[in-house]
């Protein structure tokens, strides 16, 4: 805690992972040590609000993915070079570690615990797998679209089409465009796009799957999919939230989640 200011002291660091791949994180608090897996065209320093609540009852951990901000992006890309990421950053921080991952995030700490990666407890908001009818065609579908810009280096083309009706601020569009080609990473982290029950059902740490109320339908029959997928998972809806939840509002879930006993 900086004593002057009374705010969490937060500090940078980086870390090696098992293919020498350097990975940049920033740490805030003290206590138990919670990391933050953020989502699609994400940085760390995108999770920096929810990490500011946590910060003062927690370590708390965000960090750049591979291919992104300060970090390394050593090729060719594969979902268990970015698990062995997380569980590089895992062994840095050590003791028993608290595990948030958004969206494509989530997937991936889904992942990584499902491959055995020590994870103490896991909390997820909206994996974005699907249980849609014609879930597979459409996702692969959108995969090639997203693959042939990206090869043509349409950046700004392919954050569109990944963002949709969604407006980029112009202000934002650089930064996205500058991580654009990680679509492509978090499109092989989600598999064929649909719940992969046979892969969650290896994951044996207790898990909360969350989801936002104001989310459309098809998001939160996923996400309680999901839930019901895992061995020791649990489904709540936040009232109100969308997919771009209210950092004021998860966190005292996650907490309520992390200290239970």
């Amino acid at each position: 805690m900086d004593e002057m200011s009374g705010t969490p002291h937060r500090a940078r660091g980086r870390v090696r992972s098992a293919d020498g791949t350097r990975i940049v994180y920033e740490r805030r608090g003290e206590g138990a040590p919670v990391i933050l897996v953020g989502g699609a065209l994400s940085t760390a320093g995108t999770e920096r609000p929810l990490a500011g609540l946590l910060a003062p009852r927690y370590s708390v951990v965000t960090y750049d993915r591979r291919g992104r901000g300060g970090s390394g992006d050593t090729g060719p890309y594969g979902v268990a070079r970015e698990i062995d990421d997380l569980a590089a950053l895992i062994d840095e921080v050590g003791g028993r570690v608290f595990v948030h991952g958004v969206a494509s995030g989530g997937a991936l700490a889904l992942a990584a615990a499902g491959g055995g990666v020590p994870i103490e407890r896991l909390s997820v908001f909206e994996p974005p797998f699907s249980t849609e009818a014609g879930a597979r065609d459409a996702f692969t579908w959108q995969r090639r679209r997203l693959a042939g810009l990206l090869d043509r280096g349409q950046h700004g083309a392919a954050v569109e089409m990944f963002l949709g009706e969604e407006a980029v601020p112009a202000w934002e569009a650089p930064r996205l465009e500058a991580v654009a080609h990680t679509l492509a990473y978090d499109h092989e982290v989600l598999g064929d796009g649909t719940v992969p029950a046979a892969r969650l059902g290896r994951v044996h740490t207790r898990a909360l799957v969350v989801d936002g109320g104001s989310s459309p339908a098809r998001t939160r029959r996923a996400a309680l999919a999901v839930a019901r997928a895992l061995p020791r998972g649990r489904h709540r809806t936040l009232t109100g939230q969308t997919h771009q939840v209210a950092p004021h509002v998860l966190a005292p879930v996650l907490e309520d989640f992390f200290e239970e006993e």
